[in-house]
């Protein structure tokens, strides 16, 4: 089983020997410990749940769930990874580390992206300002009409003011090369 959870912890870029500048992502990945085996008998569905992290406060009941995989087990963040198959001798306690991949792997990055609160819409969707003479009375940044006649509603997805980020995204098809910087 090929996953992993980890941390950002920056940019950088490698130059190569031809010199060609690539920008590089250095991600803190792992040890992520497994601390819930599902499968079909008793969950209905084949899953391995993964801890990640040093959290602080857990509720008594995550405290207690994660306590089965072994003691002074304190994860921040939880995630579960369907599968077609438990792999083989994976038991509660086990440590998933970057060993499992090689490199020139190809891996798919999720994560999440920065919120930046509340936007309107010149800043979140490149609207354009209104010009700013002949009776416009400083309404350059305003939406005006989103159209009011027929159906006398708003459509879904129309581009209006709102939050901004915190978005979860996916990248696929990157290349997995481990560089150790300490």
């Amino acid at each position: 089983m090929q996953v992993i959870l980890g941390t950002k912890i920056g940019m950088t870029q490698i130059i190569g020997e031809d010199g060609v500048v690539t920008p590089v992502t250095i991600l803190q990945a792992g040890p992520c410990t497994v601390t819930q085996i599902k499968t079909t008998d008793t969950d209905g569905y084949n899953a391995v749940q993964v801890g990640y992290g040093q959290g602080k406060n857990l509720s008594k009941s995550v405290a207690g769930h994660v306590k089965k995989a072994g003691d002074n087990l304190n994860p921040k963040v939880l995630k579960e990874f369907r599968v077609d198959e438990i792999p083989e001798g994976m038991k509660l306690g086990d440590t998933l580390s970057v060993e499992s991949f090689k490199p020139g792997d190809k891996v798919a990055v999720t994560g999440t992206s920065k919120g930046k609160g509340f936007a309107g819409t010149v800043k979140r969707h490149n609207f354009i300002e209104s010009r700013n003479t002949h009776g416009f009375k400083g309404n350059i940044r305003r939406v005006g009409s989103i159209g009011s006649m027929y159906p006398q509603k708003v459509w879904k997805g129309k581009k209006m003011p709102g939050r901004m980020g915190h978005d979860q995204g996916t990248v696929k098809n990157l290349f997995y090369n481990p560089c150790f910087y300490d």
